[in-house]
C-alpha cells in the first residue's frame, strides 16, 4: 500500500510541475515575467515565479517536502499558502490569465 501511495505522490508532483512548465509558457506570450526552474530530468521538484506588476510577484514552490504559494509585494510577504491551499490559489492564478485572455479575444472580435 505505501509503495503504492509513493508512487502517486511522485506521480502529482511530476504532473504539477509539468503544469507550472506550461502555464510559464502561457504566462511569457501574454507577455508577463515568468520562469520555472526545476532539478534534474527527474522533475521531482520546481520553483516557479511570475511577476503580476512592478512589486507584485509570485513564488510557487513544489518538490516531494512540500508545496508552497508565496505571494510577494515590494519585498514583503502578503500570503504564505500550503498544499492545497497553495494549488487551489495558482488554479486562481490560471483562472485569471485564462479569463483575461477570454476577454481580449473578446474585445477584439467586437472590434473587427
Amino acid at each position: 500500500m505505501f509503495l503504492r501511495l509513493a508512487q502517486q505522490h511522485q506521480e502529482f508532483i511530476q504532473d504539477l510541475v509539468m503544469n507550472l512548465q506550461a502555464l510559464t509558457i502561457i504566462l511569457q506570450r501574454r507577455g508577463y515575467t515568468a520562469y520555472c526552474y526545476t532539478c534534474g530530468d527527474q522533475m521531482n521538484s520546481a520553483s516557479f515565479m511570475v511577476s503580476l506588476g512592478e512589486k507584485h510577484l509570485i513564488r510557487f514552490l513544489v518538490s516531494d517536502y512540500g508545496i508552497t504559494w508565496l505571494e510577494l509585494w515590494d519585498d514583503r510577504e502578503l500570503m504564505k499558502l500550503e498544499g492545497g491551499e497553495a494549488i487551489n490559489q495558482l488554479q486562481e492564478l490560471a483562472n485569471i490569465v485564462k479569463y483575461s485572455y477570454t476577454i481580449e479575444l473578446t474585445n477584439c472580435h467586437l472590434l473587427s
